[in-house]
């Protein structure tokens, strides 16, 4: 006799949750294709009810069942629990397996939930790496994804340049670009939701809205400050992105290290991947790989300055411009650490605090995104935004060139960026080294 949609030889069929009285879902939480279905989980987030793969859904590989409701060992985070049976030996590691089939959700934020334990496979705990094979029955508590509409929240912007199209934006220390699963608000996207709904027309592209990420072009870090542009129309969202897409855009950060950088012009062309260890405090770091997980990052810098200290000990520092052609997470912080020359701040990645002369630390990367050149998007015009340096990063280089150099050194072959320029009072021109009024 022919199996029935859902058994499996030696195997009790699959259990066909029933929604609870008085409330239905309209469709299962598992497409055509065994995918997850980001609408569907959504929807059963908010609903309590149970719902079940329908037998036409499910992908030859496996067998499915999908339930709503929280389990008695699972935390706030993942609310939702999807069952795969596989029918075939795929020999496919866990977290690859688990990349296909939920979309929403990246490989390294799948490898969290593996180590989180909010992945079984057969009762036990598994790691990233487990192979899967025939029988094998793979248990997963999702988190939400996030929702489509992100709620206005009245947090300050500072707007460079806002049109029709675009709107760029000199981003604030310690502020996340985008929703994401453990910040769902509090983000420069539920800023920008408030703006356009109180302050200005239009809103931001439906690029990456399935995401949380409407509109966003680029990213910068959490602790990064400086120019970034966000795109208001889908057509002005690709043209620019494109344009990031094939380096034409120019990218230009500050940043000071620790250590007297040489030689004061390179081009520091190392691989970045995640870090090997996926236990705490390393789950989140980048590494330079030269792997199958390395992907090329290349990486200019100028030195436009150095310093040494005193107190409370003897170091030196170097400040200098970068001038990124790719943009991998972390690209900036990683290169200059492997080399030997973490940023002031960075203690992910082994830069110390540095005290500051009214008391205080300087605590975060020393990093800021200075200027962004590029093409609009719609009229092809020339366009280019300088960021003033926020009041902690002021402070440290003030701190560390009490006077500016007299005689000023000559600008390095190819460097944009004026170290006075960027001190001066607040001007959203590039600061050139070529321009005698910055």
């Amino acid at each position: 006799m022919p199996e029935s949609p859902g058994q499996h030889p030696g195997r009790r069929p699959e259990r066909a949750a029933i929604p609870p009285s008085g409330s239905e879902i309209d469709q299962p939480l598992i497409r055509r294709g065994g995918l997850v279905d980001v609408d569907a989980l959504r929807k059963a987030v908010h609903a309590p009810t149970l719902a079940a793969a329908e037998p036409e859904a499910v992908a030859p590989d496996e067998t499915i069942e999908a339930a709503e409701g929280p389990p008695t060992t699972a935390d706030d985070d993942a609310p939702n629990r999807v069952v795969f049976t596989l029918q075939r030996d795929l020999q496919k590691r866990l977290d690859k397996y688990l990349t296909d089939r939920i979309p929403f959700m990246s490989r390294t934020q799948l490898q969290r939930l593996i180590d989180e334990g909010g992945v079984k496979v057969n009762d036990r705990a598994p790691k990233a790496s487990t192979k899967l094979g025939l029988g094998d029955r793979v248990e997963v508590f999702i988190p939400p994804p996030p929702a489509h509409d992100v709620p206005p929240q009245d947090i300050p912007l500072d707007v460079l340049f806002e049109d029709e199209h675009l709107i760029v934006l000199n981003k604030q220390a310690d502020i996340i670009v985008h929703p994401a699963r453990s910040h769902l608000s509090g983000t420069m996207i539920n800023a920008l939701a408030f703006h356009f709904q109180n302050r200005s027309a239009g809103a931001l592209s439906g690029v990456g809205r399935e995401f949380a990420r409407p509109g966003v072009v680029h990213r910068l870090d959490r602790h990064t400050s400086g120019v970034i542009v966000f795109a208001k129309t889908e057509e002005a969202h690709w043209k620019i992105a494109t344009q990031f897409e094939r380096r034409t855009v120019d990218k230009r950060y500050l940043a000071v290290v620790r250590g007297l950088v040489e030689p004061a012009i390179d081009v520091i062309d190392l691989p970045l991947g995640p870090h090997p260890s996926r236990e705490k405090g390393y789950r989140e770091k980048y590494v330079v790989r030269h792997d199958h997980l390395g992907k090329a990052a290349v990486t200019i810098y100028r030195v436009l300055e150095t310093a040494r200290t005193h107190a409370p000990v003897a170091a030196d520092y170097s400040i200098i411009e970068v001038e990124l052609k790719t943009g991998r997470t972390h690209q900036i912080r990683v290169h200059f650490s492997h080399l030997g020359y973490p940023l002031v701040g960075d203690d992910m990645y082994g830069g110390k605090a540095l005290p500051l002369p009214d008391g205080s630390l300087f605590a975060r990367q020393a990093l800021h995104a200075a200027t962004l050149a590029f093409r609009h998007p719609i009229t092809n015009d020339p366009m280019s935004f300088a960021a003033p340096l926020p009041p902690d990063l002021r402070a440290l280089i003030t701190a560390l060139r009490p006077a500016p150099p007299d005689p000023p050194p000559a600008p390095p072959p190819g460097s944009t960026l004026c170290l006075d320029g960027l001190l001066a009072p607040r001007n959203t021109r590039t600061p050139s080294a070529r321009d005698p009024d910055l």
